[in-house]
């Protein structure tokens, strides 16, 4: 039985390394760095998109607060002039623009918090894309040295099979 297990698990692991070496990680390693860099690109590209809708928030913060000070404005000279009509109309725009202001402020605060954790995201997928482009790079280079490795010992082999057979000669000769 023991001898049934052992022939087994020896099995599995040639089987192992047969698979390993089909496999080929250094192009799964590849794609992972490719998918990797794509969703640092998406990333980065969600980014710009929120700088572009705080910058958006920015101005309509500008028109509301110039809105503001022209109703303030206007409501000096309609309630000097007596003019509650016109003053209260002024109010109820005056009230739905500080509405919408603070709504746009909500807007901005929340905005600027999805920025800090993209940003802070981003930062981390760098390194660790960095960090697998570096092990990408010493697997292709680790490669490259066991392939001219085995192609330099198959060339030291040759001459040591004709050395061999040279000195094999020299012994059949000689007896």
């Amino acid at each position: 039985m023991a001898l049934v297990t052992r022939l087994t698990r020896l099995f599995q692991a040639d089987f192992h390394a047969v698979l390993d070496r089909i496999e080929e990680p250094d192009l799964q390693l590849r794609q992972a760095v490719r998918e990797m860099q794509f969703a640092l690109d998406h990333d980065r590209q969600r980014l710009k998109l929120l700088q572009h809708e705080v910058i958006q928030l920015d101005k309509a913060k500008e028109n509301a607060s110039k809105a503001l000070k022209d109703f303030d404005e206007e409501l000096d000279i309609c309630i000097s002039a007596k003019k509650d009509d016109l003053a209260r109309d002024l109010i109820r725009r005056k009230l739905v623009t500080e509405k919408q202001s603070q709504a746009i402020q909500q807007q901005a605060e929340t905005l600027d918090s999805q920025m800090q954790s993209l940003g802070k995201q981003i930062d981390e997928q760098s390194q660790q894309l960095t960090s697998m482009k570096q092990k990408l790079e010493l697997l292709v280079s680790d490669e490259n040295s066991f392939s001219t490795g085995i192609s330099q010992i198959d060339a030291i082999r040759n001459e040591e099979i004709e050395i061999a057979l040279l000195r094999e000669k020299g012994r059949r000769v000689k007896t």
